[in-house]
């Protein structure tokens, strides 16, 4: 009998699970960075994000991984979340090889906003994952009863079309809600378009990539937004516009525009949120997220207000408060038991882009400093 070699060997003799386990292990050190909180809320959330991202980088890399028979699965939803997730969107996200075509089809639903791209790259490699193709919901075309297909493919097609190129290896695709609770998410499947019967058994190659970019992709995903929540520390309590082409870099949506930063609030303190006016605009929100970058827990805590929920002000504009108890207003948000966090703004679509104005104020004074 031959000696096994490569990754049958890594595999029959457990070394590719002790790399995979090393990998994972050397990941909490981004949770243990000196500049991030020490308390033990949100070191327990940050433990708990890694083991978050582990089981959407084991679906990503390993379950959903063969790029001849894609899937979509949720990559961030409302126990596994990445990089500011959207509270008010659906996401889906599917693996590729640009060297293949592929056809997705299904029902449109009724989501205000959808949005199909290609990327390159990924968090496990580069930190990058670069938009190669892109359409949305006022491009689409669907038939009488609400029905789509769409192709990817290098090379355009008539139709729905989304381009995608030699190194692109995903697709996201991005539904937007103003009010879940009445709304249809769509319902999609993508195929490879000449793709066999069924994929091969697994194979000793196959689950060492696996569970080598799976245990890359926590390292690195923790590490990139490690990196943003700590460069926020330059302006607490505040939400200046961010880095746009670093968040285009990082997979972000060409139609939005983000603000992202840092709070901070004692116990007696809250944070009055501003926008003078709500130009024209397909959708905005502003959202509340731990030390992380996750959004707070919106199935039990109101920690997002958006273009349906929010109450406009009298002249047109909407102000919102950050606080630790009811401070009687319509648009409280809550910290839900945190002290600091990050936060995020969004304009979709908009016509001009009103930057948000920030104070922090004692609750006690929030009556005098705002009306309802």
């Amino acid at each position: 009998m031959q000696p096994q070699q490569g990754s049958d060997a890594d595999v029959v003799s457990g070394r590719a699970w002790e790399e995979f386990c090393d990998t994972l292990k050397r990941a909490g050190r981004q949770v243990l960075r000196p500049e991030g909180p020490a308390d033990p809320l949100d070191r327990a959330e940050g433990f708990r994000y890694l083991t978050r991202l582990l089981r959407i980088g084991l679906e990503m890399h390993l379950e959903f991984a063969d790029p001849d028979f894609p899937g979509f699965f949720l990559p961030s939803h409302e126990t596994g979340k990445i990089g500011a997730d959207n509270p008010d969107n659906r996401y889906l996200f599917a693996r590729i090889n640009g060297r293949n075509e592929y056809v997705i089809r299904g029902q449109r639903g009724t989501a205000s906003y959808l949005s199909i791209g290609t990327q390159k790259g990924g968090y496990e490699t580069n930190g990058r994952m670069e938009q190669t193709g892109f359409i949305d919901s006022a491009r689409l075309q669907t038939d009488a009863e609400g029905h789509l297909e769409v192709r990817l493919s290098a090379h355009e097609q008539p139709g729905n079309w989304v381009r995608i190129e030699p190194e692109s290896n995903a697709v996201i695709v991005r539904q937007t809600f103003k009010d879940r609770a009445s709304e249809r998410p769509a319902q999609l499947q993508i195929s490879r378009a000449g793709a066999g019967a069924r994929p091969e058994p697994l194979s000793a190659q196959r689950l060492q990539a696996g569970l080598r970019n799976a245990a890359g992709f926590v390292e690195g995903t923790a590490r990139v937004f490690a990196d943003w929540a700590q460069s926020y520390l330059q302006h607490p309590n505040q939400l200046p516009p961010a880095d746009q082409a670093l968040c285009q870099r990082a997979g972000g949506d060409p139609n939005i525009f983000y603000y992202h930063s840092y709070w901070s609030l004692a116990p007696d303190e809250a944070l009055v949120v501003h926008v003078a006016r709500i130009p024209q605009c397909r959708f905005w929100n502003l959202q509340i997220n731990n030390w992380w970058m996750e959004s707070l827990d919106y199935r039990y805590h109101r920690i997002c207000h958006n273009i349906h929920s929010a109450r406009p002000d009298p002249d047109g504009g909407v102000t919102m408060v950050l606080a630790h108890t009811d401070p009687g207003h319509p648009n409280w948000l809550e910290t839900a038991g945190h002290a600091l966090g990050t936060f995020c703004f969004r304009w979709v679509g908009a016509t001009e882009h009103i930057h948000p104005t920030t104070r922090v104020v004692k609750h006690s004074e929030l009556a005098r400093e705002i009306k309802a």
